[in-house]
């Protein structure tokens, strides 16, 4: 019998290493600040509310994400259009937005100033108010919209050809292909895509904090923060952490009750041509349906940049000294980020099975807690030895990372598996081991995936605004600090500048490094 090719001879150690690391960061940090509550004082009312204010606003925005991209998906599955590509590239554009940017364009269409409003005027309406439970969906919808399309349209694409075929020579409708091919699709795809969503949406934190608009409007991980904040009731925070968990566990146990499989056999990857969609009207609902997308997504990012040009030459030098630590951060995040992930996903390649399912699963925990606790917990860790607020920046790197884990892992490990399998064998009949296989067959076949990883990690380490606000000091603020803190100061053509520089500079981490992982990368 052959032998079963190993990745990396040292892949299992560090792999193990990096998954108890995270599980530390994730459960030990929770662990910490349990122990070093005193007691606490159980859960308020207004715990509650905040424990179904966030039910809610996730359960409305990962349906509505969810709803509004089975259209987009389908009209860019079945339409072929200069451009196409390019677009669905762009609809990646708001995952990796900071958070407080995209919060400022919305605001320049959406706010009481903004352009919707002005439109409004002269019939006697307005002004909108963007704050509260509809702005918080509005902007989790933003944020969600295109990373639920291009899920779902992964769906679309993987439903073999030769169906599609056999559905014309059927004489099937638009109906029929909608009943027999596309609903199981959604069935199989849908809740995996509304799981993500609602995981992100219940952790939020940014979003909450600057369109919550009261006490009325409070999710559990800020009312971990005012916990933290304002009250150091350490007991309440983590009890209120443990819940977050427990929610976030029982969504994806519910998911994966719901996922059905479709039944598909594979196809023969022929390309695909869509019969059934040649009608003008079902032509100018998808053009209608792609426009109305892409012109949401875009707006507001246009309006920051218009925005904020004369902003910029006004910018005082903190914005400035702030965007410098936000780039060490950031870059200090990605390095961290790629140093947990790769080992990871070589062990769990090498184990394989269950086994290598649960150390996966150990990677994904950071997505279920709450970076404030995090963060916490690494401060009542290190408070013995070192003075926490110093140390504000390295804890903000390594929690932006342990974030941006889950991520990483996904886009990592189908990489390392396939790069096992093409040439692992052929490794091996060379003795080719350790740093030499690292070297030589590894990593130059990961150079896309890590280049894709390095840019996601940096650009959402940017635009954090979770740890740094709790424990820095003015002179350790953020780029993303700094904004809300213009913002918070009424300073609105300051934090239109800021805004886009933190736009600028989160975009262009991304495609700097996605850039150089495709340059000369492996095929």
């Amino acid at each position: 019998m052959a032998r079963r090719a190993q990745p990396l001879g040292a892949a299992l150690p560090l792999g193990l290493a990096a998954g108890a690391l995270v599980l530390a960061l994730s459960l030990g940090t929770l662990g910490a600040v349990a122990w070093r509550a005193e007691g606490g004082t159980g859960l308020a009312p207004a715990d509650w509310a905040a424990i179904r204010f966030s039910l809610l606003q996730a359960v409305l925005s990962a349906g509505l994400s969810c709803l509004l991209a089975i259209p987009v998906a389908r009209a860019l599955a079945r339409r072929r259009f200069p451009g196409r590509g390019l677009l669905i590239t762009l609809l990646g554009a708001p995952f990796i937005l900071p958070v407080i940017v995209g919060v400022l364009g919305l605001l320049a269409v959406f706010g009481r100033n903004g352009m919707l409003s002005a439109v409004l005027a002269p019939f006697g309406l307005g002004p909108v108010n963007i704050y509260g439970l509809h702005g918080v969906v509005l902007a989790h919808v933003f944020f969600n919209l295109p990373m639920a399309a291009r899920l779902i349209l992964q769906g679309w694409l993987a439903i073999p050809s030769e169906r599609f075929r056999l559905a014309a020579a059927l004489g099937f409708g638009p109906g029929d292909v909608a009943r027999r091919l596309e609903r199981p699709m959604l069935r199989e795809v849908l809740p995996g895509a509304f799981l993500v969503t609602f995981l992100i949406c219940i952790t939020s934190f940014a979003v909450v904090l600057t369109l919550g608009g009261g006490p009325r409007a409070t999710t559990v991980e800020l009312a971990i923060y005012h916990a933290f904040r304002f009250e150091f009731d350490l007991g309440r925070a983590a009890l209120l952490s443990l819940i977050q968990f427990g929610l976030c566990a029982a969504a994806a146990l519910l998911a994966l009750g719901a996922a059905l499989p479709t039944g598909f056999s594979g196809g023969m990857d022929r390309p695909l041509a869509r019969w059934d969609a040649d009608s003008s009207v079902l032509r100018l609902q998808d053009a209608a349906v792609i426009s109305l997308a892409a012109g949401f997504l875009m707006v507001p990012l246009m309006l920051v940049v218009v925005r904020g040009l004369p902003g910029l030459a006004d910018l005082p030098p903190a914005v400035w000294q702030a965007a410098g630590r936000s780039v060490a951060v950031a870059l200090a995040s990605a390095v961290l980020c790629v140093g947990l992930a790769l080992p990871i996903a070589l062990a769990a390649t090498r184990l394989g099975g269950a086994r290598g399912a649960a150390l996966q699963g150990t990677g994904m925990l950071a997505i279920a807690a709450s970076p404030l606790v995090m963060g916490t917990g690494l401060f009542i860790l290190l408070f013995p030895v070192a003075n926490p607020v110093a140390l504000a920046l390295p804890v903000t790197a390594l929690v932006n990372a342990a974030m941006s884990l889950p991520f990483a892992l996904r886009a990592l490990t189908p990489a390392v598996a396939e790069v096992a399998h093409s040439h692992g064998r052929l490794a091996d009949s060379l003795g080719l081991r350790g740093l030499a296989r690292l070297r030589l067959v590894t990593l130059p076949r990961l150079r896309r995936p890590l280049g894709f990883v390095l840019g996601l990690a940096a650009a959402l380490s940017m635009g954090d605004l979770g740890v740094i606000a709790l424990f820095a000091d003015p002179d350790q603020a953020t780029l993303p600090l700094q904004l809300y803190a213009l913002m918070g100061a009424y300073r609105m053509e300051q934090a239109a500048g800021a805004a886009l520089l933190l736009l600028v500079l989160s975009l262009g981490l991304f495609w700097i490094f996605d850039r150089g992982g495709r340059v000369n990368a492996a095929l």
